[in-house]
C-alpha cells in the first residue's frame, strides 16, 4: 500500500513515553498537529536488528529535535514488553532509556492501517513514514526483516522537505543540506545539470 500523498491513518493505543510512564490514551492527530512527525515500525522487541535501530535513532535525537521532529516508534508488543525492554540493559539486548514514545499496537490494527504487516508472520515490517504539518505523508520506507535503516538518510529527507516547503525548490539525487537545488521549470532543470553534473556520479 503506497500512503504518500495521503493523510496518515490516524490511531488510539496504549504508550510508554520517554520517562517511563505508561498512558492508555495516546493519539497520532493530537500529538503530531501542525508538528512534522516520523513515525516508524519494528517487528519485535527483544529481536536483533531492531535494537541496533531504535539506538540509531535514540542517538540522533537531538537532530531531529533541533529540526523539529516528532518521533513515534510502534511495534506490536504491548506497552509492558515496551517498559521491560527500555529496562534491560544494552549490553543484554535491551535498548535502555529512549528519548521518543514507544507506541503499542498489540491489536495490530495500526500496522494494518498503514499497509506493513508481513504477509505470513503477522508482525509489522522495517516501515517509516514522514508525516508532514498538515498530517498529509510525504515520504515512506518499507524494509523487509532482515536489512535495518539507514538514519543518516531519514535525516536528509527531513532536510529536503524543510527546503522544499521554505524555498518551493525540489531536491535533486544525491542532494544534501547545503547542496544547491532545483527551480522546478526547464530553465530550472537545465541550469542545474549545466553546473551540477558531476554532484551525480
Amino acid at each position: 500500500m503506497i500512503l504518500v500523498t495521503k493523510k496518515a491513518p490516524d490511531f488510539n493505543a496504549s504508550a510508554v513515553l520517554p520517562n517511563g510512564t505508561i498512558i492508555d490514551n495516546f493519539n497520532l492527530y493530537e500529538y503530531s498537529k501542525n508538528q512534522v512527525t516520523l513515525l516508524f515500525f519494528w517487528p519485535l522487541d527483544f529481536t536483533f536488528v531492531c535494537p541496533t535501530e531504535i539506538i540509531a535513532l535514540n542517538k540522533q535525537y537531538n537532530n531531529f529535535k533541533k529540526r523539529n521532529v516528532k518521533i513515534l516508534g510502534i511495534s506490536c508488543d504491548s506497552q509492558f514488553v515496551h517498559y521491560a525492554w527500555r529496562n534491560t540493559p544494552i549490553i543484554k539486548g535491551g535498548i535502555g532509556n529512549i528519548n521518543f514514545i514507544m507506541i503499542s499496537d498489540i491489536t495490530k490494527n495500526i500496522q494494518k492501517s498503514y499497509g506493513i504487516e508481513h504477509p505470513k508472520l503477522g508482525i509489522a515490517l522495517r516501515a517509516l513514514f514522514l508525516i508532514d504539518k498538515k498530517g498529509i505523508i510525504r515520504h515512506q520506507l518499507v524494509n523487509d526483516l532482515q536489512f535495518g535503516r539507514n538514519v543518516d538518510e531519514i535525516i536528509r529527507i527531513v532536510d529536503a522537505l524543510e527546503h522544499n516547503e521554505k524555498y518551493g525548490d525540489v531536491c535533486p539525487a544525491q542532494w544534501e543540506k547545503g547542496k544547491t537545488s532545483i527551480i522546478p521549470t526547464t530553465k530550472g532543470i537545465s541550469n542545474y545539470l549545466s553546473k551540477n553534473i558531476d554532484e551525480l556520479s
